[in-house]
Order: C-alpha cells, then sequence, then structure tokens
C-alpha cells in the first residue's frame, strides 16, 4: 500500500509542478512580447497601458503561484502527512449519525480552505487591485460580502452533503445515480432563483435609464428568437472598475445586466455587439452542450466514486484507522482531480470554439465588425488583459481565444467585406 501512496503523491506533485511550470512560461513570454502592440490596438494601447498589463499580469501570476504552493503544502500535510487520519477518527469518536458526522467534516475542510485563502484574497483585492486603480471596495463592504458567502455557502453545501451523504447511507448500490440526478435538478433550481433570491444578496439591479439603447437591444436580438424580459444595470463599480455583461433565464424569456462600468465606458454600439455575442451562445446551444458535457463527466465521476468509496482500499492506501463513508468519499474526489487534469486543455478547447461561434454570431447579427473590435480592444485595455499569453498556457487555461486573436480575426473580417 506504501507504493500506491507513493504514486499518487508523486502523480499530484507532478501535476502541481507541471501547472507551475506553465505559470512561469507565460510570465517569461510576457516579458519577452510585453512591449509589442497587437494588429488593431494601435490607437488604444502605449507603452505605458503596456506597462501596466505586464505589471497587473506579474503581480496575480506571483500571488497566485505563492497560493499555489501555500495550498500544495496544506494537502501534502493533511492527506500524505497524518492530518487527515487525525480529523476522521476525532470526529469519528464523537458518537455523532454517520451524515452528520459526514457533513462536520466535509464543512470543517471548507472553513479550513477558506481561511487559509483569506489573506490571498485581501491582498489581491486592497494592495494589487487597489494599486492598479481597479477596487472601490472598502474593508467593511468586503466583510459583509465574506459574511453573506460564508453564511450562503453553509446553508447550500451543508444541504447538498446532507442530502448525497443520506443517499449513500440509504441507497448503498444506487447513491451515485440518484446523487447524480439530483445535483443536477439543484443546479437548475439555482439558475431559476439565483436571479431573484441570491444575486441580490450582494447587488443592487435597477431597469436600464437608456430607453433608446435598451429598445435597440430588445429589437436586436428578437431577430434571432430571443425574447428580452428586463435590462438591468448592476452596481458593479461599488467593488471594481473591471467591466462585463451577462444573461440569466432559462428558456426563450432573457434577463439582461450590464455592469454600470460597461454602460459608462463603451457606446450603444458596442454594448449591443458584446449581447450578440452573447446571443450567439445560446442560439449554437452552447450553454446546453457544456451541461451535457458537464454532467456526463460528472455522471462518469458519480459512478467511479461508487466504486472507490465500496470497499477499504482508499481508505487503506491512505492508512486511516476508521474507513468512514466522508474520508473515502474526499479521497475519491482528489483522485478525480487528478484524473480530470488531461481533461482540461479539452475543455478549454471546446469552449474556444464556442466564443469563436459566437463572434461570428454576433458579426452577422450586427452585420458590423467595428464595434465587436472596439468593445474588445476596449475590455482588454480597461481590464488590463494579458494581450501575449503563453500559447501553451492559453491551450491549457483559456476559456476565450487570447484577446488579440480574437481582434485580429474580426478585423481580417471587416477587411474582407470592405
Amino acid at each position: 500500500m506504501e507504493y500506491l501512496l507513493l504514486a499518487v503523491l508523486i502523480l499530484y506533485l507532478t501535476i502541481e509542478a507541471a501547472e507551475q511550470f506553465l505559470a512561469i512560461i507565460n510570465l517569461k513570454h510576457l516579458a519577452k512580447h510585453g512591449a509589442e502592440v497587437p494588429p488593431g490596438f494601435e490607437k488604444h494601447v502605449d507603452s505605458s497601458t503596456l506597462t501596466r498589463i505586464r505589471d497587473y499580469t506579474v503581480e496575480h501570476g506571483r500571488v497566485d503561484r505563492i497560493a499555489a504552493v501555500v495550498s500544495m503544502g496544506v494537502t501534502i500535510l493533511f492527506l500524505f502527512g497524518g492530518l487527515l487520519n487525525r480529523l476522521n477518527s476525532f470526529i469519528g469518536e464523537q458518537g455523532w449519525a454517520p451524515v452528520t458526522s459526514g457533513v462536520i467534516f466535509f464543512m470543517v475542510l471548507i472553513y479550513g480552505e477558506t481561511l487559509i485563502s483569506m489573506p490571498f484574497s485581501l491582498y489581491n483585492t486592497f494592495s494589487i487591485e487597489k494599486r492598479f486603480e481597479f477596487t472601490n471596495q472598502t474593508l467593511g463592504l468586503w466583510l459583509k460580502d465574506f459574511i453573506k458567502s460564508l453564511i450562503l455557502n453553509t446553508l447550500l453545501l451543508g444541504f447538498l452533503l446532507y442530502v448525497l451523504l443520506w443517499f449513500i447511507r440509504v441507497l448503498p448500490d444506487f447513491w451515485w445515480l440518484a446523487g447524480w440526478v439530483f445535483m443536477l435538478l439543484f443546479s437548475i433550481f439555482l439558475l431559476y432563483i439565483s436571479p431573484y433570491v441570491i444575486e441580490p444578496l450582494f447587488n443592487k439591479f435597477k431597469p436600464m435609464e437608456d430607453i433608446s439603447l435598451e429598445g435597440k437591444i430588445k429589437e436586436t436580438l428578437a431577430r434571432v428568437g430571443l425574447k428580452i424580459n428586463r435590462v438591468f444595470s448592476m452596481d458593479a463599480s461599488k467593488r471594481s472598475s473591471h467591466s462585463n455583461a451577462y444573461f440569466t433565464g432559462i428558456g426563450h424569456v432573457k434577463r439582461i445586466v450590464l455592469f454600470d462600468t460597461l454602460l459608462a465606458n463603451h457606446g450603444d454600439d458596442e454594448i449591443i455587439a458584446i449581447l450578440a455575442h452573447e446571443a450567439g451562445h445560446w442560439k449554437k446551444k452552447h450553454i446546453l452542450k457544456m451541461l451535457v458535457l458537464s454532467q456526463t463527466i460528472g455522471l462518469i465521476g458519480f459512478y467511479l466514486a461508487h466504486k472507490l468509496t465500496a470497499g477499504d482500499l482508499l481508505a487503506e492506501v491512505f492508512m486511516l484507522d476508521i474507513p468512514t463513508t466522508h474520508a473515502k468519499l474526499l479521497l475519491a474526489i482528489f483522485i478525480g482531480t487528478l484524473a480530470l487534469f488531461p481533461i482540461k486543455p479539452l475543455m478549454a478547447y471546446i469552449s474556444r470554439l464556442h466564443e469563436i461561434e459566437a463572434d461570428n454570431f454576433a458579426l452577422q447579427l450586427t452585420e458590423a465588425p467595428g464595434p465587436m473590435a472596439n468593445a474588445l480592444i476596449k475590455l482588454g485595455k480597461d481590464n488590463l488583459a494579458n494581450l501575449h499569453p503563453h500559447p501553451l498556457y492559453a491551450a491549457v487555461y483559456y476559456s476565450h481565444p487570447p484577446m488579440a486573436q480574437r481582434v485580429k480575426r474580426i478585423l481580417s473580417e471587416q477587411a474582407n467585406n470592405s
């Protein structure tokens, strides 16, 4: 069993080393090419902006690498250094019901992870984001958000864990199927209630004041069968100057949310182009396709977790004194994350294909490549997006094509049409 434990440890360290290697070559690539202005950005980006992009990316990359090393050290100590066995034995000796013990076990881990990540979140918000003039957040608002998130996660995750562990107890042979169905239905339920219950806990939403722009948005999207129920503005600027927009809702009736920062920095045609891109995702059924793919992987994962936790092999490999179901489930999840690492580039590749399709759809719908290119250029500049990611790093992690590549494609389309 010691050899199996060593093999798992080596696999984990190899994956962590690979991620660190990708982060390093990405930053080196930026240092080499960061002063180059990509095509289409000449009128919008100067040397000082490129310097800010480089410094911003390097700073976040440095903190992310430190956080990854800390996380790796904690994981090794916990899973391979005996802390898991101590926590599992302590909870097992309290005489609680198995399901209750499992929920407490996982919640202790969730709170522990939250505590470890807190210093990095604070540093990112009040040092890096503050230095680069992004954050408008106060410490009081950060604490309010943190407390709300902690309570919300406790309620939601506690409920999910209780139901899943209850399924394992009452349906030992079929809990994997019942658990998968429950998680799927609960995810859909959250999609319905989130815009009305969860999101308002953190932001204020109000109907868009620009009636002319709202009419243009509804008219444009109605041409592809999208009925827009409401267009809202969200007070994102109270936390950050980053810009974004998103759709919510299921089915043909959609609700659009625009960050107030987006409305302040973009013209009407650019905003319509951004929303036309989002409409492309709906029209091409990208969300449904990714849902089917992710749920298929999830179903396989549930089944494999059932197989891995059915016996005591995992408990023996990781030297647990008490082979509890919740500890074995945690170990199965850990093994699953290692197994999914090679799939990460494939998922990112599929996502990038969807983004290209959505871009093409937006160009066909608006019949004007210029606003789309300008919107992306402004988003890249305003958010200090890395314009020169290493191709291998982008291939593994980027869910969108690199910003410079997207703009180049759109501008070439504009040149072909002119």
